[in-house]
């Protein structure tokens, strides 16, 4: 039994170190293309390796013993947001041809739908695969702020600082990482921010337009995160009464 439980995971460890390889072999792929820069190199290199320890350590301390087909599909999407990266760090230099920075994005984006569905059809949904899916989104949106923050200013890169400042907020108040109860509100602003930023690359809309898709984006983004600290805050607050009011009540009676 140990010896399979060791052939497993180093199954699951070796399809970590595949999307390793895919990520290098897109970037070669961008840089026959269209010429990727040593900015681009090094970022698209950086991410891939970092990719890939961060996922492989979280494997080992899950103990998961298959990597499972939804983690795949997340893994795929780690791949073309590695490439989005790596044409974002170039774009400091020259910028990217906007049809291939368009299609690498929205297949992403598009695959953020599949991931679940799978994983939820398969029933190989676990922790470590929302997670997953969870850190490529978040980054992604982080990698496309700071695209758009290029052509309209700073102010856009609150919309991918957001989600690391709270978790940052988070270790000075811990009441922050209390479980919130399932919205669909939130998941829809989650899920349009990318498909906002994206519009707002492409270069389709005029300035104004631009400017009033990023600024959408930033204010439901605001309200969604303020909607849930609030709500965070007055479910902390009613623990910290409750065993004042406990107490009350056992002297009143």
């Amino acid at each position: 039994m140990a010896l399979n439980n060791t052939y497993d995971a180093r199954l699951v460890q070796q399809e970590t170190a595949v999307g390793a390889g895919v990520q290098i072999l897109l970037l070669a792929l961008l840089g026959s293309a269209i010429g990727l820069g040593p900015a681009g190199w090094l970022t698209g290199l950086v991410f891939a390796i970092a990719t890939w320890a961060l996922l492989s350590l979280a494997l080992h301390r899950s103990g998961l013993r298959s990597f499972g087909p939804a983690n795949r599909v997340t893994l795929g999407r780690a791949t073309l947001v590695g490439g989005v990266t790596a044409l974002v760090a170039d774009s400091f230099q020259s910028s990217p041809p906007v049809t291939l920075f368009v299609g690498l994005t929205a297949v992403a984006l598009i695959l953020d739908g599949v991931d679940g569905k799978v994983a939820r059809r398969t029933g190989t949904s676990t922790a470590l695969g929302a997670r997953f899916d969870m850190e490529v989104d978040a980054f992604l949106i982080l990698v496309l702020s700071v695209y758009v923050s290029m052509s309209l200013g700073p102010w856009v890169l609150l919309i991918g600082a957001m989600r690391y400042g709270f978790v940052a907020a988070a270790r000075v108040w811990p009441w922050l990482n209390a479980a919130l109860p399932p919205s669909t509100a939130r998941k829809t602003v989650a899920a349009l921010q990318g498909v906002f930023l994206l519009l707002a690359a492409s270069d389709l809309l005029p300035h104004a337009a631009t400017f009033a898709v990023a600024a959408t984006a930033l204010a439901a983004l605001v309200w969604s995160f303020g909607r849930d600290i609030l709500w965070l805050y007055r479910r902390s607050r009613e623990q910290r009464l409750a065993p004042s009011a406990q107490v009350r009540e056992l002297v009143t009676s």
